[in-house]
């Protein structure tokens, strides 16, 4: 069975980006909050029992996460939040990480 899940790692400090919050969409239809823990991650996957093939974004409030780690931020951040749109085409593992920083973001299908 499928399942997606995720974490967040602030490269800018080198630590898990703890407190984060993320929201998990459908075809616009808000599925699920969660808030990343002292490791980076969410305590259970994304999506398991309701997965199913589509097309998913990921909204990412890095701008709320970064102004709570006490880095000196321009304003308006050049990161708020960070929406993430892909496509799961298989019934499988999905794992899509967010690797942050203050100035930059990158994502992959991880493993």
């Amino acid at each position: 069975m499928g399942k997606l899940t995720t974490h967040v790692l602030d490269t800018g400090l080198g630590k898990p980006a703890a407190g984060l919050r993320i929201e998990l969409y459908r075809g616009g239809e808000k599925l699920k909050e969660v808030i990343t823990n002292a490791d980076g991650r969410v305590d259970a996957p994304l999506l398991d029992q309701d997965f199913a093939i589509g097309e998913y974004e990921l909204v990412f409030h890095a701008g709320d996460y970064l102004a709570s780690t006490g880095q000196d931020l321009p304003e308006p951040k050049f990161l708020n939040t960070i929406p993430l749109r892909f496509g799961i085409a298989e019934d499988s593992h999905y794992h899509v990480p967010l690797l942050l920083s203050a100035f930059g973001y990158s994502t992959y299908r991880g493993s």
